[in-house]
């Protein structure tokens, strides 16, 4: 029966958005994005980093403070504790983040296991986080995933080699089954993200028995993305097991381009942003309309897409804490978004990435462009902060 009354929100409500800094933090914020609306500082400032870091120069202290800060939760699960228990108090889940780049050996992709299997056992114990997420390059080759994919035969160490991330991948979804919390696979490049996909679905037959444990991701910034989650509904139906899905744009476009170039295939990027824009909120129309089997989580920082999807599942009758309906957004960014959703009573969670400064810091940088580069987006928060600034001054 469908609800009768939409809850009220808007994500221009500073007040909500952050409610959870103090005067000194805005200013801190307010100076950051300033920097980040300047594509020359950026750039410089990022080269310099990483300069000064190989050089062992002392600045680590001072990108802790600054940019790390803001979009991080520590460097290690236990420094980010007070981050999950902040976000906790204002009803936003935590999905900490392992974001160090593996060494790509056997004991680099061991050590990224283990720290998954760490998460997901801190998860167990936390009522404050929903979920865990991980790349399955954190834990296997990428040349043999692209191998694979090609379906070139491996030999005998290949196949061992292969053997042993499927393990691992196991693993992983095995623990978070048995604590009954839900992981992410993360979407990766597209010449082996066929390879993760028939990993991920093959967990999901095992682990996704009685509700969705394993999630994949879903990049629709490719435009074979909602029919490849059409096949897998079709497939989570005839094999009788729940289907969860991370709905995001995506986050290789450039290499993706590049990469169809130089080997001669079609791109498999839409042609425009619009094109993507239209088929992310197909794609959400496709998976509340089959909530019956359908677990989704948009991770976006989209306010069209994330108020449509509000109005999706208004108009399905799905309450707004409905557990198979999730909104995501990175740490540090678009608060606007995930505290307004979480105060009007729907289930959000903030990526919460960790690890060494140093190990981190392409991280840091992607974020840095990305706010940079995308139309408006540091625009967006630097003006919502002044205005917020504004606000409690006119409070005064």
């Amino acid at each position: 029966m469908p609800v009768t009354q939409s809850p009220p929100i808007s994500f221009t409500d500073t007040a909500v958005a952050f409610a959870s800094k103090s005067d000194l933090e805005l200013r801190k914020m307010y100076a950051l994005f300033a920097a980040m609306n300047n594509n020359t500082l950026v750039k410089a400032g990022g080269g310099l980093m990483k300069t000064a870091l190989k050089w062992h120069l002392p600045v680590k202290f001072l990108i802790k403070k600054t940019i790390f800060e803001q979009f991080c939760g520590g460097e290690t699960i236990q420094e980010c504790l007070p981050v999950i228990e902040e976000l906790g108090r204002y009803n936003i889940g935590t999905i900490l983040d392992y974001s160090v780049e593996g060494e790509g050996n056997d004991r680099s992709f061991d050590h990224t296991r283990d720290e998954i299997l760490a998460t997901i056992e801190l998860a167990h114990r936390s009522t404050h986080i929903p979920f865990s997420v991980f790349k399955v390059t954190g834990v296997a080759d990428s040349g043999l995933l692209e191998k694979v994919q090609s379906g070139q035969a491996l030999s005998t160490a290949e196949q061992a080699s292969y053997d042993r991330a499927k393990a691992r991948v196991d693993a992983i979804c095995a623990r978070a089954h048995q604590y009954g919390v839900r992981v992410f696979v993360d979407a990766e490049e597209s010449w082996f993200q066929n390879t993760i996909d028939e990993l991920t679905y093959e967990m999901m037959a095992k682990y996704n028995r009685e509700s969705a444990i394993v999630w994949n991701t879903y990049q629709l910034y490719r435009h074979d993305r909602l029919e490849a989650i059409q096949q897998a509904y079709a497939a989570a139906v005839q094999g009788k097991y729940y289907l969860g899905g991370k709905l995001v744009r995506g986050a290789y476009m450039e290499k993706e381009g590049r990469v169809a170039s130089q080997r001669g295939y079609q791109n498999p990027i839409n042609p425009t942003k619009n094109a993507t824009d239209q088929l992310y909120d197909d794609a959400l129309r496709y998976c509340v309309a089959h909530a019956d089997r359908i677990s989704i989580c948009a991770g976006t920082h989209n306010e069209a897409s994330s108020l449509l999807l509000t109005e999706l599942m208004h108009e399905a009758g799905l309450r707004p804490g409905d557990p198979r309906i999730w909104f995501a957004q990175l740490y540090g960014m678009s608060d606007n978004l995930t505290y307004n959703l979480a105060n009007a009573g729907y289930n959000t969670a903030k990526y919460v990435p960790y690890g060494p400064v140093e190990a981190v810091m392409p991280y840091l940088l992607r974020r840095a462009d990305e706010n940079t580069a995308i139309a408006g987006q540091s625009s967006r928060e630097f003006l919502l902060i002044q205005k917020e600034i504004t606000r409690r001054k006119a409070q005064k």
